[in-house]
């Protein structure tokens, strides 16, 4: 079984990704660094193809993840929004929400110019449209929710474990 990482942009995914692959063992892959290093800069797909090819990237990237088993899974933060996405990672694996306050996504973003959803509006604005538009689609398909605010990499990872052995 996979453990996906779901969630906004700046929730942590990726750091928390690789403190639970280390605590738990396993192989841990980021799918927007996979297709980053298969297809090149995320910020250039979306200024050359669009948002529409790169979510085919993105579901393309889970197909062949689905294949592999009792890794930690950092997903987009758009990509659990195509149901497609959600049933194949659901195949083999448990998602986990990794919720956090704007305040703290605000915070983790102000100095990022390298995502695409981001640019040409006020930040804290647009991180609370994105919140809007997602949160709900996150807690329907999370097996598990964790509030991240204030917690090290290290204390969520452990949660996480505690919460997907125990069931």
């Amino acid at each position: 079984m996979n453990l996906v990482l779901c969630g906004m942009m700046g929730a942590g995914k990726t750091t928390v990704g690789k403190a639970l692959a280390k605590q738990s063992k396993r192989k841990c892959l980021d799918t927007d660094a996979v297709i980053t290093k298969k297809h090149g800069d995320i910020k250039n797909i979306f200024a050359s193809c669009g948002e529409a090819h790169f979510r085919g990237l993105e579901t393309a990237t889970v197909r062949d993840l689905t294949k592999k088993d009792k890794m930690v899974v950092s997903v987009g933060g758009g990509l659990v929004l195509r149901k497609e996405n959600v049933d194949l990672l659901k195949e083999n694996g448990k998602i986990v929400y990794l919720r956090a306050k704007k305040e703290t996504l605000v915070r983790r973003l102000q100095s990022d110019k390298s995502r695409p959803l981001l640019q040409g509006e006020d930040l804290e604005k647009r991180v609370e449209n994105l919140i809007q538009e997602r949160a709900e689609t996150y807690e329907r398909v999370a097996d598990y929710i964790i509030d991240v605010d204030g917690k090290t990499p290290e204390t969520i990872a452990k949660e996480i474990l505690v919460l997907t052995e125990s069931k």
